[in-house]
């Protein structure tokens, strides 16, 4: 029987959903997290679906062995390409960011950009979302495949970083867009290399704050509130922990201790490098 005690599952391909992370930990501060990052099985964002799909099952068949009361797909390229596969496999409720997401931007706005992976993009999931919410809006979705990695690689600040952007945002800048939807959870991140570039009349969406909140409603339906004390987040990849710990504790403030999972068959091709060229 589940409890209300009983952890929030958080997944991520990397440290992207350390986003999500951070807004689940400001509105819900008594839910204890499991935090797991992909690491060894990056890029997502150039996986296929069927890969992708299989990747997710094995995160949730570990995190049900581990009882969790409810799980995010704190990645969007998961939301987009598995969600719908493998939500009703499991016994607790799954959360994805693209509705959550779209449903945000179309309150916001009707030119919508939409900033993802190329797997994210090509999905044309977010498009989709937004057009069956109101399909009044426009939509432009752009696949921006080196985010991710300057991200990662702790290039944030590089000169290389502000072209990059404008070589991806231009385009929407150019369809005279009034939003735009960080459809990766990395992305915001970026957000002092984005905002300078698209002006301050356009929104800017986290999608990440609106699952967020999608969680609180749905833990309130449901009951599951925890109301004692939250236990300290556990974090886990099924890459190299120390690299997850240094990258990660730029935005935690803090080094985390991380412990490697190692799935079934699984091959580890980044256990001998960091993790600069990842992508959700």
């Amino acid at each position: 029987m589940t409890s209300n005690h009983q952890p929030i599952g958080i997944f991520d391909s990397g440290v992207g959903g350390l986003t999500v992370l951070r807004e689940f930990d400001r509105a819900l501060p008594n839910e204890s997290v499991l935090y797991f990052g992909d690491t060894a099985r990056l890029p997502y964002g150039t996986r296929t679906a069927s890969e992708i799909t299989d990747f997710v099952r094995d995160i949730l068949d570990w995190m049900a062995d581990h009882g969790v009361k409810m799980a995010l797909m704190a990645c969007n390229t998961s939301s987009a390409l598995a969600l719908d596969r493998v939500r009703a496999e499991y016994d607790f409720p799954i959360l994805g960011l693209i509705f959550p997401g779209a449903r945000a931007a179309v309150k916001a706005g009707q030119r919508i950009g939409v900033i993802s992976t190329p797997a994210t993009a090509k999905s044309g999931a977010y498009g989709d979302a937004m057009r069956e919410i109101n399909p009044g809006v426009e939509v432009w979705e752009v696949g921006c495949p080196q985010f991710v990695p300057i991200v990662e690689g702790n290039r944030i600040q590089d000169a290389s970083t502000i072209a990059t952007a404008r070589e991806y945002l231009e385009p929407l800048i150019d369809h005279n867009i009034d939003t735009l939807v960080y459809g990766c959870t990395h992305y915001p991140h970026l957000a002092e290399v984005i905002r300078p570039i698209v002006g301050d009349r356009v929104t800017l969406i986290d999608p990440a704050a609106h699952l967020v909140r999608a969680t609180t409603r749905e833990l309130d339906l449901l009951g599951l509130r925890a109301t004692n004390p939250r236990q300290a987040t556990q974090f886990y990849v099924s890459g190299v922990p120390s690299q997850f710990a240094e990258l990660s504790s730029r935005w935690l403030g803090f080094r985390p201790q991380v412990q490697r999972v190692a799935f079934p068959g699984m091959v580890d091709a980044h256990a001998d490098r960091p993790l600069v060229n990842a992508e959700e």
